[in-house]
């Protein structure tokens, strides 16, 4: 299988599909349990395949549900925004739900299309997408009212203010302020 040779480590069906010469799912979906049976393939979940055990994890959490990207708690701890520690990786899609895969959990939050579509903010990393620090911030003000934040001296607060407009929130814009003003006193 070709799409075996790519630096990819997690597929849905569809990805291998469209990768094939293969034009009946039913038998692609027999190959795919003979890949399996022979440890050539491992199934994660019904619809999601990695090469092998050793998959990135960051990469099925934007494959189980599409359009999706890593963010909030998961981004600002990475970042060091945010001193928690959490197990439970979380990503920003359609709906909210919480998804038990292969022993990690899953955290899906819902932000609406017009912001889940809006890339301002969001990079292609590795075979999925992620917020940066920046804006995984506004994601997290704009589903909580109050949030506290460790350490906001690693934000880039232009980029902030760039990527803010998306939300269209007038809550957000005054709650950034105030984060901004209390960011800037305590620098002094």
């Amino acid at each position: 299988m070709s799409i075996l040779r790519t630096n990819r480590t997690v597929f849905s069906f569809k990805d291998i599909l469209l990768s094939s010469d293969e034009s009946k799912p039913a038998l692609l979906r027999r190959r795919l349990s003979y890949y399996i049976k022979h440890n050539e393939l491992y199934s994660i979940r019904r619809g999601l395949y990695a090469k092998d055990r050793s998959y990135n994890t960051l990469e099925l959490a934007v494959k189980i549900f599409t359009p999706s990207y890593v963010s909030f708690e998961t981004v600002l701890a990475q970042a060091g925004v945010i001193f928690q520690y959490y197990k439970q990786i979380f990503v920003a899609t359609y709906q909210t739900k919480e998804v038990m895969c292969d022993g990690q959990t899953f955290v899906f939050k819902k932000l609406g299309n017009s912001i889940l579509t809006k890339d301002t903010g969001v990079e292609n990393k590795e075979n999925y997408w992620i917020a940066t620090p920046e804006r995984a911030l506004l994601d997290t003000i704009y589903l909580n009212k109050d949030y506290h934040f460790d350490n906001l001296s690693l934000l880039n607060w232009d980029s902030i203010f760039a990527i803010l407009p998306i939300y269209d929130n007038k809550r957000m814009i005054k709650k950034i302020n105030e984060y901004y003003q209390n960011f800037k006193s305590s620098q002094k």
